[in-house]
């Protein structure tokens, strides 16, 4: 992967701000500023106004240029981009600065409130089912039906090892193992940022009442803790199978099956427009029996909850797993997923930003926070590899990638550490944790929300 520089982000001649040249961006950095923050005329109230109309296109666009604006420089920031998270983590951060610290006008922050998450039709309701389906949909099918029998429990055991790790250094500082595997657990092994802490904190949020952000603002920051510990370990993995040969495959999974390795075979088939649109489509019809599903669980009073979101991983893995989605419409799924996590995540991320209290993000940097977290990594790291040969997995290969591809932020996070590891022709596995492992997580999250958040 081609390193970004600030160079080419500078140059009039290149368009390197999401698409846009230099000169128009600047354009737009100023309309947007003169429409959050001139004051213009009186309110209802008679407070003084401004340009702002809090309306969807109006903030998916303010929020776009401030997301750009801080997304390719953290992009472009060496250390922090290759182990903290780039251009996604520096846009989290510098709107909880902005909001925080009230650097933006209140009406501006009211109207963020509305687009990511205080109304039924919200940003929100769109990018975390676009995620999952086309995450879930897209992996291989005979990639998906092998990982169950086989990488899959691997994946299980890496999560327990994880707990174990957390909740043990958890007790030191006294810490109630509840709250470890809510708070640190949860986060760090569910797959990411946006398609997994994201949804978490709708979860928890749909179970306490309480705004999302006040569980996403600790969890981002364990998170991108964890996942600089994720790459380290990657790095040291690499070392420790050049010194002790019979722990490595060299970038194989499977002992003695090498030639039947399963490989992520990504839908290949190019979408046209229409596909991309079906695949919408697709994903807000099964969103609907998901939300059917999850009320009809709800009215059983079953003793826990189960979120219309974990409803939606189960039919999407069903309809894979079945065969029943063409493969242009996968191609289409794919697309419209690569759409929402790559182009709209710095939105999504600016959203949450400015409703998240910065001062709780410090307050994550505790020594306790940053022991219990590596203990996590740790933990799944080092219980995968005691057990991978006996399940027919290569130790150092089985921690990379049921273990730390667990414990990282998502797809990036899996190019980070299997690049650290010079082991890239993981990736499928990689994916698989990312995705159908993620997705598990989401599961656990739902049924421990249900039963201890409060």
């Amino acid at each position: 992967m081609a390193k970004k520089s600030f160079k080419e982000l500078f140059d009039p001649r290149e368009s390197k701000w999401g698409g846009i040249s230099l000169p128009m961006f600047l354009c737009a950095l100023i309309v947007v500023a003169i429409v959050v923050y001139v004051p213009f005329g009186l309110d209802k109230e008679g407070n003084p106004g401004s340009f702002l109309r809090p309306n969807f296109l109006i903030m998916f666009s303010a929020l776009a240029v401030f997301g750009l604006l801080f997304g390719e420089i953290g992009d472009r920031i060496p250390i922090w981009n290759d182990y903290i998270g780039g251009g996604t983590i520096l846009v989290f951060f510098m709107a909880a600065v902005f909001g925080t610290y009230n650097l933006v006008p209140e009406n501006f922050m009211k109207a963020v409130n509305i687009f990511y998450g205080k109304q039924p039709v919200n940003f929100l309701e769109m990018f975390i089912p676009a995620l999952i389906v086309g995450s879930v949909l897209t992996v291989d099918r005979k990639t998906l039906i092998k990982s169950i029998s086989g990488y899959i429990p691997l994946i299980i055991i890496g999560v327990i090892g994880a707990s174990a790790g957390g909740i043990a250094v958890g007790l030191i500082f006294g810490k109630n193992p509840i709250d470890v595997m809510m708070n640190y657990v949860l986060p760090i092994m569910g797959g990411g940022t946006g398609a997994g802490a994201v949804p978490m904190s709708e979860m928890w949020a749909s179970k306490t009442g309480r705004p999302a952000s006040e569980w996403f603002g600790f969890a981002i920051s364990i998170l991108s803790i964890a996942n600089v510990f994720a790459i380290l370990c990657g790095a040291l993995l690499k070392k420790l199978g050049e010194a002790k040969p019979s722990l490595t495959g060299n970038g194989e999974l499977l002992i003695d099956n090498t030639k039947e390795a399963v490989r992520d075979k990504e839908v290949d088939v190019k979408p046209e427009l229409t596909d991309t649109t079906a695949a919408f489509i697709l994903t807000g019809v099964l969103f609907m029996v998901a939300h059917i599903l999850g009320e009809v669980w709800e009215s059983l009073g079953l003793g826990f909850d189960l979120h219309r979101l974990v409803f939606l991983i189960l039919l999407t893995m069903f309809l894979n797993i079945a065969n029943i989605v063409p493969d242009k419409i996968k191609a289409g799924a794919k697309r419209m997923q690569t759409f929402f996590s790559k182009h709209t995540i710095w939105i999504l991320m600016a959203a949450v930003g400015f409703t998240t209290d910065v001062k709780e993000i410090i307050a994550a940097a505790a020594p306790s926070n940053i022991l219990i977290a590596l203990a996590i990594v740790l933990g799944a790291v080092g219980l995968i590899m005691l057990v991978a040969r006996k399940m027919k997995f290569h130790p150092v290969e089985a921690a990379i990638t049921a273990g730390l591809c667990m414990a990282n932020r998502g797809g990036a996070g899996d190019v980070a550490v299997l690049g650290a590891a010079d082991r890239m022709e993981l990736m499928s596995f990689a994916q698989i944790s990312s995705r159908i492992g993620g997705a598990m997580m989401l599961v656990l999250g739902s049924v421990m929300f249900s039963f201890f958040a409060s």
